[in-house]
């Protein structure tokens, strides 16, 4: 089977190896003539950025490079993002790399054209009706890993870097209007990367799969996307040039942040405070804290992991899940506990009130308060 299509689902996709090369005549078609290219500071430097350019050149198109993208971006990088985007009159945006470029590209096009500030978008109620979507601009969304799922999402996440807090900016309209998957472009992700993001992906389609929310078709694609995460993610760990179960990887990404339009829950509730002030990964994060959060919600999801158990082919329904998730991620070289990527007993109060004014908590099956949160983060650290 050809893992190469071209999808209209939920936004168009060109999936396939060596899809790159179709950017220019993608950006045209949606009518960007002059993009300003974002990516973070380490994949600037590598050749890949270079080819990037090169081929928007050989298309006619005029762009220039930001890359003052911090791994965990900040109000401070959107306003000089914007700022380079005006002073170049740019009119659209290509977002080349992980969560984070992808995110501040998107927020960028967004934001661009606002006269309030980002935090008037922040998702909760319906902040976003505030935004003029007239002046949002056309993006092309260009993943080189294979986790976040930024490039399918509708929504971007930014640091307030007065308060130190991770916020989530919605807006319907941010979602790229065309999104290139080249699986190629993952080859070179640096294997903490590559099991980082790949348990990302993780995350996302086991909270939306968890959540009590009503949205059978998210339902299937999370069931889905747990599948081929725990299948090929190995695989690539193993052997990094493998493009059939990179491809795979890039679609379970996307899959999973196409299903958390169902709900996220306290994995990404605790895993954004500890983020914002130990700079973690934010998928490593949220495999650290993932079998805590399954221990928390085991009494209203027992039967739905039996489920999903039974179809990645897990004997023992929630406890040989709960124990298969222990040993994947022992078997990837994930830490067990917040400690090992730095974290520390003394902010475990500040970053309890943090969770529970992150939104992804309202998805999670149990709800949350400070006891069970706070309890959360002593067994996790």
């Amino acid at each position: 089977m050809s893992l190469t299509g071209n999808w209209s689902y939920p936004t168009e996709m060109r999936f396939g190896a060596g899809r790159i090369q179709e950017l220019g005549e993608a950006c045209s078609r949606i009518g960007i003539d002059k993009p300003l290219l974002v990516t973070d500071r380490i994949l600037s430097r590598l050749p890949l950025t270079q080819r990037v350019i090169n081929i928007l050149g050989n298309a006619g198109l005029k762009t220039s490079l930001f890359s003052e993208v911090d791994p965990n971006p900040t109000d401070v990088n959107l306003k000089d993002g914007i700022q380079e985007f005006h002073n170049g009159s740019y009119d659209g945006v290509v977002a080349l790399g992980g969560g984070s470029a992808l995110d501040l590209g998107k927020l960028i096009a967004f934001m661009a054209g606002q006269t309030q500030s980002v935090w008037e978008f922040e998702d909760t109620s319906d902040n976003w009706t505030r935004a003029n979507a007239s002046t949002i601009l056309p993006i092309v969304a260009v993943p080189t890993t294979a986790g976040t799922g930024s490039e399918v999402g509708r929504a971007g996440v930014i640091m307030d870097s007065k308060n130190g807090v991770k916020k989530i900016i919605f807006h319907p309209k941010i979602m790229p209007s065309t999104v290139i998957c080249d699986p190629e472009l993952t080859v070179g992700m640096p294997t903490a990367i590559t099991i980082g993001t790949g348990m990302d992906a993780f995350a996302h389609c086991l909270e939306a799969f968890s959540s009590p929310i009503y949205h059978p078709m998210s339902q299937g694609i999370a069931l889905e996307g747990m599948k081929l995460v725990s299948e090929h993610l190995p695989i690539v760990v193993k052997n990094p040039h493998n493009l059939e179960s990179r491809a795979h990887m890039m679609s379970a990404a996307a899959m999973g942040a196409v299903a958390f339009q169902k709900g996220l829950g306290a994995i990404h509730a605790i895993s954004h405070p500890v983020g914002a002030i130990y700079n973690t990964h934010h998928g490593t994060t949220n495999a650290v804290v993932m079998p805590a959060v399954l221990a928390l919600n085991r009494n209203a999801i027992e039967d739905k992991i039996a489920r999903a158990a039974a179809y990645l082919g897990i004997k023992g329904e929630y406890d040989g899940f709960y124990e298969f998730i222990l040993q994947f991620r022992q078997s990837l070289g994930v830490p067990d506990k917040l400690r090992f990527l730095g974290v520390q007993q003394d902010k475990i109060e500040k970053m309890t009130k943090m969770a529970l004014a992150d939104p992804s908590g309202q998805g999670n099956p149990v709800p949350l308060n400070h006891d069970n949160v706070r309890k959360l983060f002593n067994d996790c650290i």
